[in-house]
């Protein structure tokens, strides 16, 4: 088993930046594929990226690329998504994700944590 918490969420202005946390326990972090999803009210989930055991590979969705990073510290058991240049549109629930295989973290992971809500005013 796998937890995964979020934290950073919150509201901030367009143009503004944020980082969310993400806090893994329960296995081998650098085992573990990570990654991030979003939600938006009347939407699908939407995966926002991933990033590789090491960290030396990241994978980002076109909407977010050139404005969205994403990092590991496999040290301190912690993924991050430093999110600039946010835009209205980027208001949703954030998700973190673990799995082990790169086409199930980016369609269905394993495991999800509870989420945090990035609401951007315009």
């Amino acid at each position: 088993q796998v937890q995964l918490v979020e934290s950073g969420g919150g509201l901030v202005q367009a143009g503004g930046s944020l980082r969310l946390s993400c806090a893994a326990s329960g296995r081998t972090f650098s085992s573990d594929l990570m990654g991030w999803f979003r939600q938006a009210p009347g939407k699908d989930r939407e995966f926002v990226g991933g990033i590789s055991r090491s960290g030396a590979l990241t994978r980002l969705a076109d909407s977010v690329k050139g404005r969205f990073t994403i990092s590991r510290a496999n040290a301190k058991n912690t993924v991050y998504l430093q999110m600039n240049s946010l835009k209205a549109e980027d208001t949703a629930v954030y998700y973190c994700v673990a799995a082990r295989s790169i086409a199930v973290l980016t369609t269905t992971p394993d495991y999800w944590g509870q989420g945090t809500q990035v609401t951007v005013s315009s």
